[in-house]
């Protein structure tokens, strides 16, 4: 019966390596949203270099030019939220990252129990959706006073979001 039970626990405790599965592919998953996004700013860079060379400006050309760039900033983000996701389950899981731990300028990346990974990848996603926000709003057309009033709501909630987000962080 101790064989069985010893099988039993050295098959739950291997069984951890499944989690590498979701390490590799959420690192795909972040190259991915690099290249994607880098592809994106490369042509606004191109649209902007010809719209600027020729004579005309087009219609909503900066409106353009600054939404697809903060549409690019949250690609970026949600890649970091595929890194952070990444690095925190093999860290939680596997082992820790030899080269992390020497070097000094990865401290966002060591991650310690499973709250400390959510608690880093819920303020990135605070912040992707605050760029996602911004992107939308960007282009809206505003009709009212009460329209206005909307907005400067949301302006508020999302500073008092970011607030209380930095407040809990010096808790820590």
């Amino acid at each position: 019966m101790k064989y069985l039970e010893n099988a039993f626990e050295w098959l739950l405790w291997e069984g951890r390596l499944f989690i590498l599965l979701a390490v590799i592919f959420g690192m795909l998953g972040a190259l991915i949203l690099f290249v994607v996004a880098s592809i994106d700013i490369y042509h606004v860079a191109h649209y902007t270099y010809e719209a600027l060379s020729s004579a005309h400006h087009p219609p909503n050309f900066h409106e353009k030019i600054v939404g697809e760039i903060i549409g690019a900033v949250d690609l970026y983000l949600i890649a970091v939220v595929m890194l952070l996701f990444s690095f925190g389950l093999y860290e939680l899981f596997i082992s820790k990252i030899d080269p992390a731990e020497a070097s000094e300028s990865s401290g966002i990346l060591k991650i310690k129990s499973l709250d400390q990974l959510k608690d880093k990848l819920a303020k990135v996603i605070v912040m992707v959706l605050i760029v996602s926000f911004f992107k939308r709003v960007i282009n809206m057309e505003y009709h009212g006073a009460l329209e206005m009033l909307y907005f400067a709501l949301s302006i508020l909630a999302l500073g008092l979001a970011l607030y209380f987000m930095h407040k809990g962080a010096e808790q820590h």
